[in-house]
């Protein structure tokens, strides 16, 4: 993957559109490539591959254990079957640019933390496949404060870095606590562009002046992880991840969640993309 600035669709809130209508509108619509959770849907994966390949876009796969489970060692071994599963998505001209991957819950302990991210690690070795921890409340990675010991004892550990749960959980855009978000920046390697707020992890419409506090307050840090990726020769990739409803609400919109969610997004990349390019 070259340094250029890669943006990447979410699939996320567009599963019941047919594989060949959703590429062709990302490809028109100028996205590098698609963010993609397998579990999400079903179809065929070598059709979803061939049509990547013919559109010619990159794909990333997001990926969390959803299967119900009883105690920590199920868990482990469901991250495991789920990594093997998704691991194989890939053929000899489409392989994933990286895993983000929603891993562990809150409650988990610092040594089942450690558990999952060395089963991680090893995927990530044998399939030679960067598998990134995603920054997400209801995983281990909710919070900023509980991140950054975790990141000072995996120094090779990078991130999907998505502030918005962040403000959401600590009720502030983090002011006070600029050390750890530091850290994180400099273990992120992708980002999700979603904008939240101290009251919610995603603001109605990031366009708005009301929410130019919240903006401004994920501006500063991806501007700073522009800064890093561009000074180490990184490659940059961006996923605009607003996402449908109950992320999305309905309210007194004209259109429907579905337009609403591409809208934006596209609004996030070009607004990005401007910014940065």
């Amino acid at each position: 993957m070259d340094l250029a600035l890669k943006f990447l669709c979410p699939r996320w809130g567009f599963e019941d559109i047919p594989w060949s209508v959703f590429l062709k509108q990302v490809k028109e619509a100028n996205y590098a490539g698609i963010e993609w959770f397998p579990f999400g849907e079903t179809c065929d994966v070598q059709e979803v591959l061939d049509l990547l390949k013919y559109y010619d876009l990159d794909f990333a796969i997001v990926m969390a254990v959803i299967k119900p489970y009883t105690n920590f060692e199920q868990y482990l071994e469901d991250l495991k079957q789920d990594l093997n599963k998704l691991m194989d998505i890939r053929d000899e001209f489409k392989t994933p640019l990286f895993f983000s991957a929603q891993t562990g819950r809150e409650f988990f302990n610092d040594n089942q933390i450690q558990a999952c991210l060395d089963l991680c690690n090893e995927f990530q070795d044998q399939y030679q496949t960067p598998v990134y921890q995603e920054t997400h409340r209801n995983k281990w990675s909710y919070a900023v404060h509980r991140v950054a010991p975790i990141l000072a004892k995996n120094l090779d550990l990078k991130l999907t870095l998505d502030a918005s749960h962040w403000f959401c959980v600590s009720e502030s855009y983090l002011e006070d606590q600029q050390a750890a978000v530091n850290s994180a920046i400099a273990h992120a390697r992708h980002i999700h562009a979603r904008v939240g707020s101290t009251q919610s992890s995603q603001v109605w419409d990031p366009a708005d002046a009301e929410y130019g506090e919240a903006l401004a307050a994920h501006v500063q840090i991806w501007d700073k992880w522009v800064g890093q990726m561009k000074m180490n020769k990184l490659p940059i990739t961006i996923t605009p991840e607003f996402g449908p409803a109950p992320y999305m609400v309905k309210g007194n919109r004209t259109r429907s969640l579905r337009e609403e969610q591409w809208r934006i997004n596209l609004w996030m990349k070009d607004f990005l993309q401007k910014r940065y390019c």
